[in-house]
């Protein structure tokens, strides 16, 4: 992503901006409300194209694959359906796909869940299916839009560790959007602080650490030091936004 900007009608939402991510990296994207995060996600999807600037992505069936904060399952299908439609609609014989599904299911925890509907799923286990289908495609690039957001902070702490166990097997590049600075220093090699929207470029974070987290990591002194770094670089970020 190179010196992109996005113009909507209601005035610029995002940059300039630029963001390099390399194979196999987990970078964590944060900044103030409205300041373009979800917009910087949609341009690396392809799911929208910017005003100006370019969005270099390797092409490839199943590259990219997203995770959005609600868990947007189809409710008339079961767990396993869900997470085998990408596969059926990229052509994959129903048997075969229903046969990875339930791998990808067992790899979240859902074994033995694969009947259910999404209405007989708690908050936490709807987005593990999520997860499951994201991954049952083995993408390069995975793009997480603050998918814990409304879920208690127990299942947050266990759906962020059981990502970076899930990430350890399959080593996609993944981009985590979240407002949580905790969370996001956690779940990363590398914090992108933005600005005040349209977002810019406020700091960028290097977190030394192993991937997964071992216990105790929150309370670690360079935990801690790469939280307050974020936060601060997060603050300067606001003051600057709101400048004229």
């Amino acid at each position: 992503m190179r010196a992109v900007e996005v113009d909507y009608a209601r005035g610029p939402a995002l940059g300039p901006f630029s963001l390099e991510i390399e194979a196999g990296e987990i970078v964590s994207l944060v900044g103030p409300s409205g300041c373009g995060k979800s917009t910087a996600l949609r341009l690396l999807a392809g799911l929208e194209a910017p005003s100006r600037g370019q969005v270099l992505r390797t092409p490839g069936r199943g590259e990219t694959a997203v995770v959005f904060q609600a868990p947007t399952l189809a409710p008339w299908l079961s767990a396993r359906a869900n997470v085998a439609l990408p596969l059926e609609l990229a052509g994959t014989a129903r048997a075969a796909a229903g046969v990875r599904a339930r791998e990808a299911l067992a790899r979240v925890g859902l074994a033995g869940a694969e009947a259910a509907r999404p209405a007989q799923l708690s908050g936490g286990m709807a987005m593990r299916v999520s997860l499951a289908r994201a991954l049952v495609t083995e993408p390069r690039l995975m793009l997480l839009d603050e998918p814990f957001a409304a879920l208690d902070e127990i299942t947050r702490r266990a759906l962020a560790d059981d990502v970076l166990r899930l990430w350890a097997g399959l080593r996609p590049a993944i981009v985590f959007v979240t407002h949580n600075v905790e969370e996001a220093v956690y779940m990363a090699s590398r914090v992108v602080v933005m600005t005040a929207g349209p977002g810019r470029l406020a700091g960028d974070f290097p977190v030394e650490g192993p991937a997964p987290r071992p216990a105790g990591f929150r309370t670690t002194p360079g935990f801690r030091r790469s939280v307050e770094a974020v936060s601060h670089a997060l603050a300067r970020g606001m003051a600057e936004g709101a400048r004229p």
